[in-house]
């Protein structure tokens, strides 16, 4: 005869929900507003090669300390910006907001490999001679894997964020104008810098941080059980 057994008991798991949709309508607009302000402050934006790259910087180290610690803010904030955005969108618009993702990780990680700010703080702030500081930065720049990385950002995060923003418009996550912001802001990035225009080239960034700022309101308004599923008890 068999000795039916009791089942053993269940202890309740933390709900981190709420927590985390919090979390994340707070890295929402941080993300791009620091790209958008670092842009503002870049002091090499005009350069036309590494020595003015070099000299540009050694005039406004100031400047490109802020850059620094700015890109500290973004390295922490973009990737999670655009895995909340295509959170919010995922569920009415499945593929766009993949695509979107999927560009857009992969490129905003890219972006801390290729980018030389240290590099060009550490060079231009005395540590070695002009010259020498120009030959570095070459020789890096010349490196064939920061020009995969280079690309990789430049046509992932312009192509992503049109994406991801059509994914928003699509699930009706923000309001269109929201959504045109969003999608609109990259392109106008890559003309502003093409043309040369600092302070509009920032502004181009500042209308990504807009857009996912209203989707960061959304997230707030999102209710936890369509955020994502509870949690479920576990055995002891």
């Amino acid at each position: 005869m068999s000795v039916a057994t009791a089942a053993p008991p269940a202890t309740a798991t933390r709900d981190t929900r709420t927590a985390r949709r919090v979390a994340a309508a707070v890295l929402l607009p941080l993300g791009p507003l620091s790209v958008a302000v670092l842009r503002g402050v870049l002091p090499y934006f005009h350069a036309a090669d590494n020595r003015e790259t070099v000299t540009q910087t050694a005039a406004h180290l100031g400047r490109q300390d802020t850059v620094l610690w700015l890109s500290v803010v973004a390295l922490a904030a973009l990737i999670p910006s655009a895995l909340a955005a295509g959170r919010l969108a995922q569920r009415r618009a499945p593929v766009l907001a993949l695509l979107g993702v999927g560009l857009l990780v992969p490129a905003f990680a890219a972006l801390f490999f290729f980018a030389g700010d240290p590099t060009i703080r550490a060079v231009a702030g005395g540590a070695v001679d002009t010259d020498t500081a120009v030959r570095v930065l070459d020789a890096q720049t010349a490196l064939a894997p920061l020009g995969a990385a280079a690309f990789m950002f430049v046509a992932g995060h312009i192509l992503g964020m049109v994406l991801l923003g059509a994914a928003l418009w699509r699930a009706h996550a923000v309001p269109v104008w929201a959504a045109v912001a969003a999608i609109v802001s990259q392109p106008l990035h890559l003309a502003f810098v093409l043309i040369g225009n600092q302070p509009l080239d920032a502004a181009a960034w500042g209308l990504t941080a807009l857009g996912f700022a209203v989707a960061a309101v959304r997230v707030l308004r999102t209710p936890d059980d369509d955020w994502d599923l509870a949690p479920v008890s576990r055995a002891v």
